[in-house]
């Protein structure tokens, strides 16, 4: 199994992904819906007719962040690199339709080969990096911008790559904790941001380093790449845009899942953009920043039936543990086995005094066993029920 990173892939992953043989599917178009002339007559300066393409988002105040917040990045990244995005010309919402519809104008592109190609894409990533320039000098941006239904918590501006970073990730792990209810999970994610976090980003901006804040797409996948048809160039879209570490953009690439994993990838886009010193934390680097786009992944899994999204959440989620356990083990591995230990008597002094309690009143014993029923029941109606 391909990986760029030289840290291997858990077994947990190795048993989730594998990276795709057969070609990206074309979009296609789906659903009707009325605009009125505001829209229609969407004109460039010299009265040319734009080709568009409409995005329909119907999840009421979700909705309207994720399409304002692709907007307003789409707009960030037409500013430094025309070509490299579809135009944006509106977002808005639909006037006469309940619940909230939402719907997002851009330019059509003709989307040919998904994803880029790796020279292509890597040269026009890397060219973004460079180019764009944050209006305040800092990290962050002006509006929560959306990876998939998740409103990402980059809308601050610090001078301290560290605190943005640690900022995204702790929301992203507090969605997850309650989805999860696993007590090994919340002692990995504790660990993740109090050690490791800093332990891999404050040394960027210390000893004399100095960190640019790069303008990035934010959910740089297969799905989000494309070469245009009509001009031969690399082009991305469904962005999720702040400023932040330019290698945060490859961290998604790590994941076998995605044909980005392809070593071409990361090796075209090193050429145009060096790695960051220290050097030698590019791999560790690289597996801490694909945690945010691995917990969103847990915790939104569309598509899927109840039982099936239990099963691929388990399946997510003891991938994710195994990275932020590899991580905890190369940066505080006292505190990872102090602290598990500590979980584990946890476990066992509560076992000892329930096993008391039952001792003292045995029909506590039934119940539990009654309760074990029922949701065996319950697990059965839902099997019936999806077939």
């Amino acid at each position: 199994m391909e990986s760029i990173s030289s840290i291997d892939i858990s077994e947990a992953q190795q048993r989730v992904e594998q990276t795709p043989s057969e070609s990206i599917a074309p979009p296609t178009a789906t659903g009707t819906y009325e605009v009125d002339d505001s829209v229609i007559e969407c004109r460039l300066a010299d009265g040319v007719i734009p080709r568009l393409k409409n995005l329909v988002v119907t999840l009421g105040s979700t909705g309207r962040s994720m399409c304002e917040g692709e907007y307003k990045s789409l707009v960030e990244i037409y500013e430094v690199s025309p070509e490299f995005v579809p135009r944006p010309y509106a977002w808005g919402r639909y006037r006469e339709l309940q619940p909230e519809v939402y719907f997002l104008l851009t330019e059509f592109r003709d989307i040919g080969d998904q994803p880029a190609e790796p020279v292509k894409l890597a040269n026009q990533l890397a060219d973004l990096h460079q180019r764009s320039k944050s209006p305040t000098g800092k990290f962050g941006f002006h509006f929560a911008t959306c990876h998939a239904k998740i409103a990402q918590k980059v809308d601050s501006w610090e001078d301290s790559w560290c605190t943005l970073y640690s900022n995204h990730l702790g929301h992203v792990m507090d969605l997850a904790r309650p989805l999860l209810q696993w007590p090994e999970f919340d002692v990995v994610c504790k660990l993740t941001l109090e050690k490791v976090v800093p332990r891999l980003l404050l040394p960027l901006q210390s000893d004399g380093r100095v960190l640019k804040p790069c303008l990035v797409h934010g959910d740089c996948w297969d799905g989000n790449t494309a070469m245009d048809i009509r001009t031969g160039q690399a082009f991305v879209f469904d962005v999720c845009s702040f400023y932040g570490h330019n290698e945060y953009d490859t961290g998604n690439w790590r994941a076998p899942r995605h044909r980005l994993s392809n070593k071409a990838y990361i090796r075209n886009y090193k050429k145009n953009f060096p790695v960051s010193e220290p050097e030698e934390d590019w791999d560790a680097r690289n597996l801490l920043y694909s945690l945010t786009f691995n917990i969103g992944n847990t915790i939104y899994i569309p598509g899927s039936s109840q039982r099936q999204v239990r099963q691929i959440t388990l399946a997510h989620s003891s991938r994710v543990y195994d990275d932020m356990t590899t991580l905890c083990q190369m940066f505080c591995a006292d505190d990872l086995n102090r602290e598990l230990k500590r979980l584990r008597e946890d476990r066992l002094a509560d076992a000892d005094e329930q096993a008391t309690a039952g001792a003292k009143d045995p029909s506590a014993g039934d119940e539990d066993d009654e309760e074990e029923a029922e949701e065996e029941e319950e697990e059965e109606e839902e099997e019936d029920e999806e077939e």
